[in-house]
């Protein structure tokens, strides 16, 4: 495990990984919710360089076109978001913010997948090649944290949260606790836990009418690149326990309707160190599913096999603190 990157010097420039990015864009969206269909209401973005020294910030409100959604998590009301530019008028701007840089992010496959629907709405693609969640590396430092909040980081390196879901200040924050892990990962030499992102190439909230020969316009529902992932690097630990946290290497498999897009939530197990099952097996550690008495086969082969099951809800907070692998 690496010493408290709070007190480890910052490398000389001739240790800095030359496989490291070359600049960053650390970001924080607001949201109507966390569904495939909702909308981004604020967005920030801090540039920093290939160090992490802040180049410059940016702000902007959004207009959904529709219900704000949580006016008591992020304070934006329809009033005040009803002169704000549509997404389309800011993303040129935005985009420009991103180019050329690894879009960091807390959760960063939420962050993503929200900016690349957006994106795809207006017949564009966002300018990303590269993510970094702010998780998955705090994992990699091995920081001696509770659990894997923004608020829990924020205070492990001393910064001040002064507007909780306000997209710049937490943009603030998180370039600011991110500062001195890429330089904790810069001085031990830690492989950065970079992902590829791939942009939409079309989308619609809703479906569109049948026309002869097969849809108009988009379709209803995002292009799905494949979903083929690397192998899991840990080995399996077995069977998920009530009242444990679930461990690195567990294969996870999941039946029926989600609330929040399935891809992000297979995405959030894979950063969490899991395995996405695709079906049921005696190795098979939970099965998560919103309708357990259904007879889907996933369904049915849990029960012949014994396999634990929860709902997404429950799923959702298990993943906010992945035991690591047995060492």
């Amino acid at each position: 495990m690496l010493e408290d990157p709070t007190t480890t010097a910052a490398p000389s420039p001739t240790a800095w990984p030359a496989a490291y990015p070359q600049g960053y864009a650390v970001v924080d969206v607001e949201t109507t919710g966390l569904a495939r269909d909702d909308r981004i209401i604020s967005a920030a973005v801090y540039q920093l360089d290939a160090r992490g020294e802040v180049e410059d910030h940016w702000y902007t409100t959004v207009n959904p076109e529709r219900d704000p959604g949580p006016v008591w998590i992020h304070g934006l009301t329809s009033e005040m978001l009803e002169g704000a530019p549509l997404f389309t008028d800011i993303a040129g701007e935005f985009a420009d913010r991103l180019e050329g840089r690894v879009l960091v992010a807390h959760n960063a496959v939420f962050d993503w997948q929200m900016i690349a629907r957006e994106y795809a709405r207006s017949r564009r693609e966002a300018p990303v090649r590269q993510r970094l969640c702010t998780i998955a590396l705090s994992k990699e430092l091995g920081l001696p944290l509770p659990n894997h909040k923004l608020e829990t980081l924020a205070a492990h390196f001393g910064v001040v949260q002064r507007r909780a879901h306000h997209a710049l200040d937490d943009a603030r924050v998180l370039a600011e606790v991110f500062r001195p892990s890429l330089a904790a990962a810069a001085a031990g030499g830690v492989r950065l836990p970079l992902l590829e992102c791939r942009p939409l190439t079309e989308w619609s909230d809703s479906p569109v009418p049948r026309q002869p020969g097969g849809y108009g316009g988009y379709r209803p529902t995002s292009w799905r690149p494949s979903r083929k992932r690397p192998a899991c690097p840990y080995p399996n630990p077995g069977r998920y326990e009530d009242g444990k946290p679930l461990k690195q290497g567990m294969r996870v498999a999941f039946s029926g309707d989600t609330s929040v897009e399935r891809d992000l939530l297979e995405d959030r197990a894979v950063e969490a160190g899991l395995h996405v099952a695709t079906s049921i097996s005696r190795l098979t550690s939970l099965l998560v599913t919103n309708d357990p008495d259904s007879g889907t086969s996933k369904v049915v082969k849990a029960r012949q096999y014994g396999t634990p099951v929860v709902d997404e809800a429950a799923f959702g907070q298990l993943l906010r603190d992945v035991a690591p692998a047995d060492g």
